[in-house]
Parts: structure tokens; C-alpha cells; sequence
């Protein structure tokens, strides 16, 4: 007979069967989005049959999905009524000025790719930009309009946190719709800003200038920020969420090449992910 510290050690494949099939909920979630379940249950539809009537679905293939947005925690039971939980009414409720789902969806595209994962990483070549080295036109405006709301509120975020009083010129390395510029420009008075980002990106960045009202005070330049020198002279350089993109000598790079930039007592913010010491 075992003791219980053995039974508390062993070890099964629960986890990694988990990994193994993670992008089932991806999946799922995708297909929520796109019968529009989570804006159906706020607006009311709260049993199964509701559903059925709104999507035109078969009742098995509404309980199935419905199953796994329970087990996800997407959904839940308030007594016998389907609720969302609360960051997908936050969310993924079509309508609100939060509505996140280009954002969770953006990305769909490129899940063939994910599983190619071990022939590109023995191809010979190695591609420095990725996604972005065809990027064209219609695919940039695409990408800005599922990252907007995600880059204008990390920009909020931002201005909250750093003070940018008394500079006078931003330079917004790889700063795609201009989020991190038009809101800083907003905020403190003097300020001007330039987007920096491929060709095709620029021209849908100029469309949020352009919403936003502040072509006076925010300019473009269409470069690859991985080469080349920098427009100067300017006292701030921000380089958002490009970090995971490129190795480090690119960044290395990058940071040099910002440096060279920068005016005396100038600053440089990189924002993006890192990975913790250990």
C-alpha cells in the first residue's frame, strides 16, 4: 500500500494532454466570436434553446459549445440562466466601446504556421520580419484595427505613469496605429511625436492621426526600424511590444541606433515582455 506522499507525487499526463490540445479552446472561442454567443447571453439569451432560435444552430452543436464555454469559465450558471463571466461582458460583448474580438481573433490566420513550427526552424532561411515582410496596405489596416483598442489603452497606461512634461519630440519606433503618440501628444502640451513603421503601416497610421485630430502635432516615416539611422534630433524614443519579434542583437541595435539619436539627457522607454531571471 502506497502512502499518501506517494500518492501526492505521482506523476500523470493531465498536464501536458492539456498543452497537447490547447488549441481546442482557442478553437472555441473563435467560434463563440463568431455566432456572436457572448453578446446574445448579455442581451438576454440565456438557456440553450434562446440560442438555438438566435444562431440558426442544431441544439447539440449549441449544447457542445456551450459545455466548453462552461468548462473554460466563459460561461457560468446564475440558477438556470447562462451567464458571461465577467471579463468576456468586459470584453467580448459586440457593441461596447471595450469590445476586444478583432483583438482575440487577429491572430486566427496564423495558426497553420504554429504548426509548421518545426520546418521553419529547419529551414535554411530565416526571415528577420515575418509576418511583416509582405505586408501590405489592406493586411496593415487590418492588424491596427484589431490592435487599436489594445494599443490605446496600454498608451493610457503610459502617459499615467511616465512623465513626458518639458520634452519636446517623441520618436515612436514601430509604432503601428500611433497609439502611444497621439495619446501623448494629447496629454502634454509642446509635445510632438513620429510614427516610425514600415511603408504600408504609415498609411493606416495616418488614418488614426487623422481621427484623432492631431495631424499637426504627429508625423509619420516609413522605414524598417531594424536598419538605418533615426530622425533626429528628438528627446524621447518609444519601442512597443516589438520586443518578442526580434533577437537580441536586433534590439541591441535598435537601442544603439535610438541612443545615437536622442538629444542629451534625452530617455528611451522599451515596453513589451520579458522573461523573469530564473
Amino acid at each position: 500500500m502506497s502512502s499518501s506522499g506517494e500518492a501526492q507525487q505521482k506523476v500523470d499526463t493531465t498536464r501536458l494532454q492539456a498543452i497537447a490540445r490547447g488549441y481546442t479552446e482557442a478553437a472555441v472561442l473563435y467560434t463563440a466570436l463568431d455566432i456572436s454567443l457572448f453578446s446574445h447571453v448579455h442581451n438576454g439569451a440565456n438557456s440553450e434553446a434562446d440560442l438555438v432560435k438566435l444562431t440558426g444552430l442544431r441544439p447539440l452543436d449549441i449544447d457542445r459549445l456551450v459545455t466548453c464555454c462552461l468548462s473554460m469559465g466563459l460561461l457560468s450558471w446564475d440558477s438556470s440562466k447562462l451567464v458571461n463571466s465577467p471579463d468576456v461582458d468586459a470584453f467580448l460583448v459586440e457593441g461596447s466601446t471595450k469590445f476586444a474580438g478583432p483583438w482575440m481573433t487577429f491572430t486566427r490566420g496564423d495558426v497553420p504556421g504554429w504548426f509548421d513550427m518545426t520546418a521553419k526552424m529547419r529551414s535554411p532561411r530565416a526571415s528577420l520580419l515575418g509576418m511583416y515582410e509582405d505586408l501590405s496596405v489592406e493586411e496593415a489596416k487590418k492588424y491596427h484595427e484589431a490592435t487599436a483598442s489594445i494599443g490605446f489603452g496600454a498608451a493610457r497606461r503610459f502617459v499615467k505613469l511616465v512623465d513626458l512634461n518639458g520634452r519636446r519630440h517623441l520618436l515612436d519606433l514601430g509604432g503601428g496605429s500611433g497609439a502611444y503618440s497621439i495619446t501623448a501628444v494629447k496629454k502634454f502640451q509642446g509635445l510632438k511625436a513620429t510614427v516610425l513603421d514600415l511603408p504600408p503601416v504609415v498609411i493606416a497610421t495616418q488614418e488614426y492621426i487623422k481621427q484623432e485630430n492631431v495631424e499637426d502635432r504627429v508625423t509619420t516615416a516609413g522605414a524598417d526600424f531594424t536598419k538605418g539611422d533615426f530622425p533626429s534630433p528628438v528627446d524621447v524614443v518609444v519601442m512597443a511590444s516589438n520586443l518578442p519579434i526580434y533577437g537580441s542583437d536586433v534590439i541591441s541595435d535598435v537601442v544603439q541606433r535610438a541612443f545615437n539619436a536622442l538629444e542629451p539627457g534625452g530617455e528611451m522607454h522599451l515596453i513589451g515582455e520579458m522573461l523573469d531571471d530564473d
